[in-house]
């Protein structure tokens, strides 16, 4: 049948081929798993048919079988009635029918074969489609796969044809450095700074302190010189 032809040249396509042709393999193959289940159904319905006419051929194959059996039956009664003529019609009428159910039995056994092949085969179709249907997504992520890494390769190439990016990219890391080194030069610098301010504040308290210290010294030293220490307490209070 001119359906089951299409639908194998279909089927055993090579997927690859259709692959690399098509600009969206994921959409082709879409298309392509249901144009398959399309003409499944359109072959399904063929079948069908087949199926009936056999079913058809069989009831009639019967029926003159059983018009046969019947003339005959018809044919004994008008013997044993003495009527050699109506037996006679009877056997004509019988063998009518005979000649039509063998015509019919070697139509039917040969449709019945037929029918049965069809289905043969529309079961492995069907096999075959199921397969293909599982497969798609394997198919449509290899597909992405390549695609990605095309675009990396083109990439990549566009890239080392083009020194002129790589020399900008150098450059701007240049400058990135020497800015990196002028803030921290800045900080430490800063820093140095803060630190030296910091240290004199701290040598001027420490100047200043030991200077009093020693004023005091001087003063309770000349007060023991002169006697007036020895009237004085440590809270400043003359003793009774």
């Amino acid at each position: 049948m001119g359906i089951f032809d299409r639908l194998r040249t279909v089927i055993s396509s090579n997927v690859n081929d259709l692959i690399n042709k098509a600009e969206n393999p994921e959409k082709m193959l879409n298309q392509l798993l249901l144009e398959m289940n399309e003409q499944m159904v359109e072959s399904k319905k063929a079948v069908a048919m087949a199926i009936a006419d056999e079913k058809k051929l069989e009831r009639e194959t019967i029926e003159n079988k059983t018009q046969a059996s019947e003339w005959e039956r018809k044919a004994v009664i008008a013997v044993k009635a003495g009527r050699d003529d109506l037996a006679k019609e009877a056997l004509v009428r019988k063998q009518e029918f005979e000649g039509y159910h063998t015509q019919l039995s070697t139509q039917w056994q040969a449709q019945k074969a037929s029918v049965e092949k069809l289905k043969d085969s529309l079961r492995q179709l069907q096999t075959k489609i199921d397969e293909a249907s599982r497969k798609k997504n394997i198919l449509i992520a290899r597909a992405k796969r390549a695609e990605a890494q095309d675009k990396i390769n083109k990439t990549m190439s566009s890239m080392s044809g083009n020194k002129s990016a790589f020399d900008t990219f150098e450059r701007m890391a240049k400058k990135v450095d020497e800015l990196e080194a002028r803030t921290e030069a800045h900080a430490e610098l800063e820093e140095a700074t803060s630190g030296a301010s910091l240290e004199k504040q701290f040598a001027e308290l420490e100047s200043s302190g030991a200077g009093a210290d020693l004023l005091l010294a001087e003063l309770k030293a000349k007060m023991i010189t002169d006697g007036s220490g020895s009237s004085a307490t440590a809270g400043g209070e003359p003793k009774a």
